[in-house]
């Protein structure tokens, strides 16, 4: 679409497809694709832009100054924060505009300002974000971010390409996090931490790539049982704290719980980048 061609837009107040009653919600000021599709209880602030095949699902609201392109997903119930940018092309010198990619969010998260999620960067491919997050201003998350449930990031937390994070990690506000690293369930980053390796399941970060410890704290408002959290510190000293080849195969010998299990297959597995270690011996 040529640039500031509003032939493929209707005005917030002209939608013909949705009953009366939803103009009411949609400020008079949106620009909505034709090709979007948004449920009848869409909240929508002025100034707003909705461009290309967007799906809103039911009890959506979205604030003012708004974009979001292209072929992005949104579930019900999600709650998104004034000047937020969702599907903008990867900051990629070698992308091509013309890739078929997109966004998807799940049920019930909440971006807050100025938040910027990107979409993937290959054909197909698409940046997902589960159910329940919270990403507070200024949150980054570059393209292919793959994200589970109940995560909370705080202000400028950036994250690049490639990221998986798990489930109801914490990552503190100004954290930083290299490309292709996994952040496993649980975890905690601490704020202005710089990280280019996997943080383990349960473990803390700080600084420039150091590994703290077990996040007790976190493992007990969990609900994990005083036996599983044990099993996990067993793994934890194991794993982390000597070297890494020979923990792996005593590792192997024990019948470890599910839980425990996570971290064990974290270790065993990590992505391209390696994992944090509090052993200086691997």
């Amino acid at each position: 679409m040529p640039h500031g061609d509003l032939s493929a837009f209707r005005f917030g107040n002209l939608r013909q497809t949705i009953p009366a009653l939803s103009t009411l919600l949609i400020h008079p000021t949106a620009l909505i694709s034709a090709e979007a599709r948004i449920a009848d209880d869409v909240r929508i602030g002025p100034y707003t832009v909705i461009e290309g095949p967007v799906n809103i699902a039911q009890n959506c609201d979205i604030a003012g100054h708004v974009l979001i392109r292209g072929n992005v997903s949104i579930a019900r119930g999600n709650r998104i924060g004034w000047g937020s940018v969702i599907g903008a092309d990867p900051q990629d010198l070698h992308f091509d505009p013309l890739t078929c990619s997109g966004v998807e969010l799940g049920e019930e998260n909440t971006l807050r300002e100025y938040v910027t999620i990107h979409r993937g960067s290959h054909s197909g491919s698409n940046t997902r974000i589960g159910c329940r997050n919270f990403l507070m201003t200024g949150v980054h998350l570059a393209h292919d971010v793959q994200m589970g449930d109940h995560n909370a990031l705080a202000n400028n937390v950036l994250l690049a390409g490639h990221i998986h994070v798990g489930n109801k990690c914490f990552l503190g506000g100004g954290s930083v996090f290299h490309q292709f690293i996994h952040i496993g369930d649980y975890a905690i980053a601490q704020g202005n931490a710089a990280i280019s390796q996997d943080i383990p399941p349960y473990c803390m970060a700080h600084g420039n790539n150091l590994l703290a410890a077990l996040n007790v704290i976190g493992l007990k408002r969990a609900g994990f049982t005083p036996e599983q959290r044990a099993e996990i510190k067993r793994a934890f000293r194991l794993l982390l704290e000597g070297n890494r080849q020979i923990a792996l195969q005593q590792a192997a010998l024990v019948d470890w719980s599910d839980a425990a299990m996570l971290l064990v297959k974290a270790v065993e597995h990590p992505s391209r980048k390696g994992i944090l270690t509090r052993s200086t011996n691997l």
